[in-house]
């Protein structure tokens, strides 16, 4: 795209969004789906499908499979593929990513009937591996909040796929002590009261608050972007309800910390410093439990790490797949 219609393009967005901050707050799928498309277009991604006996996969792509190990993307719970693409900006476009939507998310298929704790999510995710053939050389495997908890999980059960492992604020782990956050899902959990239940948004004001408790410094733009995607997941609230009660199963919810141990990958562990959902002492937790990993934790971040800190954790990750990927073997290991 050429840069006069792509400057063009952005005031057009940048006016949008301050009419929507000023008049039509309540209607944001307009400027989130807007401001979407035009981001895939100047990241140059190509949204694609594969399916299989019925179910089909939708995910993003940029680049081509080639001697260096290709990264694939797993985004955090009851968001999708394009919580990537602040991300994806500050990669070579040379390297080949892939963001996917996480099963029943997004556009992949979503199926009440499936189970969706974070074991079987990583079986989901190994078909898609399989299916798009990302396995046929090990790659770099990138998990955000539930993505993550999913990703090392998969990295787990899969070691001879993961060439590098990146972990940002991931679910999942035993704490000695719980925060607030945690305390409260724990009750709703019991209760499975949805009218109560910050992660299954029912109205603005709970979108709000939780926009704000996982940003560290809400700004107008991603607050809109946000809302975009609360009111793209309101209409399916049952499903989102019941992935969050698969999630945190007893036989799920401290699936990574039972794993941690079987991760041989060399592994990244990036949290906020500010986290408010997940306590930034998991990264401590992980990096005991897990054999070849480092810890950076970020200043002024909090739990939507990509939004808050785009540039710095896409320079962190970049930096990470460098130092090992390009070393890195293009055969499996035993």
């Amino acid at each position: 795209m050429d840069c006069t219609v792509r400057k063009v393009l952005l005031m057009v967005i940048r006016f949008i969004a301050g009419l929507f901050d000023r008049r039509y707050s309540l209607w944001p799928s307009l400027l989130f789906r807007t401001m979407i498309w035009y981001k895939r277009q100047l990241r140059c991604v190509k949204v694609k499908y594969i399916e299989h006996d019925g179910y089909r996969f939708c995910y993003f792509s940029r680049g081509k499979p080639g001697h260096r190990p290709s990264i694939l993307m797993l985004h955090g719970f009851s968001f999708n593929k394009d919580m990537w693409l602040n991300a994806v900006k500050h990669f070579p476009r040379s390297i080949h990513i892939v963001c996917l939507d996480m099963p029943g998310h997004g556009e992949t298929t979503r199926l009440l009937a499936e189970n969706y704790t974070a074991v079987d999510q990583a079986k989901k995710i190994h078909q898609f591996v399989e299916w798009t053939g990302l396995n046929k050389k090990p790659f770099h495997l990138v998990g955000m909040s539930m993505g993550g908890m999913v990703a090392g999980i998969y990295a787990a059960q899969y070691p001879s796929e993961i060439c590098a492992l990146s972990l940002l604020c991931p679910p999942g782990l035993q704490y000695s002590t719980e925060n607030e956050f945690i305390r409260r899902l724990k009750e709703l959990r019991q209760s499975a009261n949805t009218h109560d239940n910050p992660l299954v948004v029912l109205t603005v004001q709970q979108g709000e608050d939780l926009l704000r408790l996982g940003l560290y410094r809400p700004n107008k733009i991603n607050m809109q972007l946000l809302k975009g995607y609360l009111e793209d997941r309101r209409p399916h609230k049952s499903f989102f309800l019941k992935c969050f009660l698969d999630m945190s199963s007893l036989n799920s919810r401290y699936s990574l910390h039972e794993n941690m141990s079987k991760i041989k990958a060399p592994t990244q562990i990036i949290w906020g410093k500010d986290d408010k959902v997940m306590d930034p002492s998991g990264a401590e937790t992980l990096a005991k439990g897990i054999p070849d990993s480092r810890v950076y934790i970020l200043d002024k971040c909090g739990h939507f790490i990509t939004l808050d800190r785009p540039r710095q954790s896409a320079k962190l990750l970049f930096k990470f797949y460098k130092s090992v990927c390009g070393t890195a073997k293009n055969k499996k290991v035993a």
